[in-house]
């Protein structure tokens, strides 16, 4: 009972959806007063409904004896998280701004055609501490970390919105829509590392949502100390924030290489458990017209990478109000990946998107502190 969230003891509406198996299984042993077996039973056909089904009702569940729903129905709801406001970019990219509590909202994006069918970045917090200059969501201060549910309730959502239930469907996932989960939305997802580990959790057990361990993918700046616990809690795949190949460099735009240099990232790197030919660390780097573009830099980049199994991914810059850079050129870009593929590396330059709706990498960050979304809609009403 520590690690659970709410206290189902006090709480009479405690929200059952984004609860892991074995806090189902607590709600069964102490409201209900259930043995091991039977609490663990029940609990198993509670998690099927809410992340196999979608189910959002209790009453949907007909392999549950009517007085038992009627007593989760007193107790207990399948809430999901508000959603404030829905934008679809013109390229499919959906936006979602979700509302935690009162004030505290959390934006998370829908970005189709990627991996089997689509990939859904997640927020693990609400606004970020680390305050990289090229990031529009690190000129917001944090407020506070995501809880599990939290982060799970964002994927319930969007598989509302995408009309994907139920989970199940062929084991390689082709039939679905959201095939990917990429921890790269608001936040640094190691600084919440309990959390997010509980989420995955959740959203790769195979009687629920069932989306591969290998299709979820856990971005980090650099948070060296939680590196090797990711890799031995969640078997996430590991994607590193790079963006520079000097130290001098990097702790201008990602401070925290001020803490953790390049040297100890890349020794953390080499020791992530499970990385292999077969399971290769991802290196994003954000491509910042005459910042770290150069030939040379590309050089570089392949030399500090040498012997870890990795592809990086070349991000062309996402503009936002006030910042200090501009997108490489398109032909620079792509000088720069020719040198990182002729020496062996997967270099796929990521195409933006949803940049029309702010959506694109880089560019999150809540309308709980910038105007409030029903402002916004006014001002367009009266235009």
């Amino acid at each position: 009972m520590a690690d659970l969230d709410l206290n189902l003891q006090t709480r009479s509406d405690t929200n059952l959806a984004g609860l892991t198996r074995g806090e189902l299984r607590a709600v069964f042993a102490e409201r209900f007063g259930l043995d091991g077996k039977k609490a663990r039973m029940r609990a198993n056909q509670l998690f099927r409904w809410i992340y196999e089904r979608g189910a959002t009702d209790f009453q949907e569940m007909t392999d549950i004896a009517k007085d038992m729903r009627a007593d989760l129905a007193a107790g207990y709801a399948l809430r999901r998280l508000h959603m404030v406001e829905r934008q679809v970019s013109n390229d499919g990219t959906r936006k979602y701004l979700l509302e935690l509590s009162p004030g505290v909202e959390v934006e998370c994006v829908f970005i189709p055609d990627v991996g089997r069918a689509g990939a859904l970045c997640v927020s693990s917090q609400v606004g970020c501490t680390l305050n990289c200059t090229f990031c529009h969501t690190g000129t917001q201060a944090l407020v506070r970390n995501l809880t599990a549910a939290e982060i799970v309730g964002q994927v319930l959502a969007v598989k509302d919105d995408l009309e994907e239930w139920p989970s199940g469907g062929l084991a390689d996932g082709s039939d679905r829509r959201l095939s990917n989960i990429v921890f790269m939305g608001m936040g640094e997802p190691l600084y919440n590392l309990k959390n997010v580990a509980k989420a995955i959790d959740v959203i790769s057990d195979n009687e629920g949502i069932s989306l591969s361990r290998r299709r979820i993918t856990v971005s980090t700046s650099g948070v060296v100390p939680e590196m090797q616990a990711l890799g031995e809690t969640t078997s996430a795949m590991l994607a590193i924030s790079l963006h520079a190949t000097n130290d001098d460099l990097r702790n201008e735009l990602v401070p925290i290489n001020r803490k953790y240099p390049l040297g100890d990232l890349l020794d953390a790197c080499r020791a992530y458990p499970g990385v292999s030919n077969a399971r290769r660390i991802t290196f994003e780097y954000v491509m910042l017209k005459g910042v770290n573009d150069t030939d040379g830099e590309a050089r570089e980049l392949v030399r500090l990478l040498k012997g870890i199994p990795a592809k990086i991914n070349l991000i062309p810059w996402n503009p936002w109000p006030g910042a200090p850079y501009e997108c490489s050129s398109w032909e620079r870009i792509e000088a720069f990946a020719d040198i990182v593929n002729r020496a062996g590396y997967a270099s796929p330059i990521r195409t933006p998107r949803g940049r029309d709706i702010a959506a694109a990498c880089g560019q999150l960050k809540s309308d709980s502190v910038k105007k409030r979304a029903s402002e916004v809609r006014r001002e367009r009403a009266g235009a």
